[in-house]
């Protein structure tokens, strides 16, 4: 009854701090994406003011243009994990001090 209770204990610790780092690399993730996306975006606007005419430019500005939209949609998508995952969180702890 022992090594039940204690597998038991042990297994929800491990899971417990699984999660908390999962979360914890899904913020890291999503500021690293909405860096790169703002990045792109002032390299898009820069490259624009200056840009050649010519196809190697025109090639520069579609790679820019492709790798903000990338990253953007990465981040946007983070986010409303994140914003779901903190509402969750938030939700839980209402009903455990509402419940005291």
């Amino acid at each position: 009854m022992k090594q039940f209770t204690l597998t038991i204990f042990l297994s929800i610790f491990a899971l417990a701090g699984f999660f908390n780092d999962t979360t914890a690399a899904d913020k890291a993730e999503y500021l690293e994406n909405a860096r790169l996306c703002n990045i792109f975006t002032k390299k898009i606007e820069d490259y624009k003011k200056n840009m050649r005419k010519d196809f190697l430019a025109g090639a520069t500005l579609a790679s820019y243009e492709y790798r903000a939209e990338l990253f953007c949609k990465k981040a946007t998508d983070a986010k409303k994990v994140l914003d779901s995952e903190t509402l969750a969180d938030l939700n839980t702890s209402i009903e455990d001090n509402t419940t005291k």
